[in-house]
């Protein structure tokens, strides 16, 4: 090999080499967020039991790359099992009494990926540091929040996850009201910022409406780079017949969060569902 064709060779690699890292910095520059009701642990769900679904509701997370999931209706059997499954830890309490009983807005996350600065929960009523129910809601209500630092990135946020009530409307609109102003109360340094859960309301009622017009916060689904993709609907109710209409289940964003997909994940075992909800998935950067 002579000096001229040694130099290209070194060359070559020297940009393979390059361009090999800045693929690896470009796929590290985005993270997987998912909200997902996975339905409670009910033993009426005949053809749909925990046990049955539970593998492929596993599955699906681990298939989607998930990074952080904000879980709703789950007891704590059910984190449990999923946190020994995805080997991903979760934060969280029940909404009952602040402990183990009931069901948590639990967050799960790629620990390799992310650490825990903080976290803790607060209740949707006029008391939130205890365990309490208000305005018209017909159960407690919760909102497990964190501030996670992505590890690679050295950057830190903060992921608030809610569950709101499926019959009250005023609950729903002052939950609302409630979680932007403790957005605002806990991360006082301004970080970027996701917030995300079922919040039982489509695009049109207030309680969503509120979160547009009382905070610089957007849709992950109305800014995707790409434009979203699945059902136009993600309460299915585990029926297969029909498709369901109306997004229920939300992720907002803070300005200078980029969000590069959306998706409504309406992926099936045998004609049959993981949960009674499709789970909603964006892929953010910043």
């Amino acid at each position: 090999m002579n000096l001229k064709t040694l130099i290209s060779y070194f060359v070559f690699l020297g940009g393979l080499m390059s361009f090999l890292l800045n693929s690896s910095e470009a796929v590290a520059q985005s993270i997987n967020v998912a909200t997902y009701n996975i339905r409670f642990d009910n033993p009426n769900d005949i053809g749909n039991l925990w046990k049955d679904r539970s593998p492929h509701l596993i599955n699906q997370i681990l298939f989607h790359q998930m990074d952080i999931i904000g879980t709703q209706e789950g007891l704590h059997h059910q984190l449990e099992e999923m946190q020994t499954a995805l080997g991903f830890p979760y934060l969280g309490v029940g909404r009952d009494k602040g402990g183990k009983e009931g069901e948590f807005s639990a967050i799960f996350y790629h620990a390799d990926k992310l650490e825990v600065m903080d976290h803790g929960t607060f209740w949707l009523s006029t008391t939130p540091d205890q365990p309490s129910k208000d305005w018209d809601a017909a159960l407690p209500r919760i909102c497990t929040w964190a501030k996670f630092k992505w590890k690679i990135e050295e950057k830190e946020f903060f992921v608030f996850n809610i569950h709101y009530d499926h019959i009250g409307q005023q609950a729903r609109e002052e939950s609302s009201k409630l979680v932007l102003r403790k957005i605002k109360e806990i991360n006082k340094g301004n970080l970027p910022a996701i917030f995300m859960g079922d919040f039982n309301v489509t695009p049109d009622n207030p309680a969503y409406q509120t979160v547009l017009e009382q905070s610089d916060m957007k849709d992950s689904r109305s800014i995707s780079q790409t434009p979203s993709i699945g059902n136009q609907g993600t309460f299915n109710g585990f029926n297969w017949d029909k498709l369901p209409e109306g997004i229920i289940d939300h992720i907002f964003v803070s300005p200078g969060i980029q969000v590069l997909r959306h998706g409504i994940l309406t992926d099936n075992y045998g004609m049959k569902y993981p949960s009674d909800h499709f789970p909603v998935l964006a892929e953010i950067s910043w």
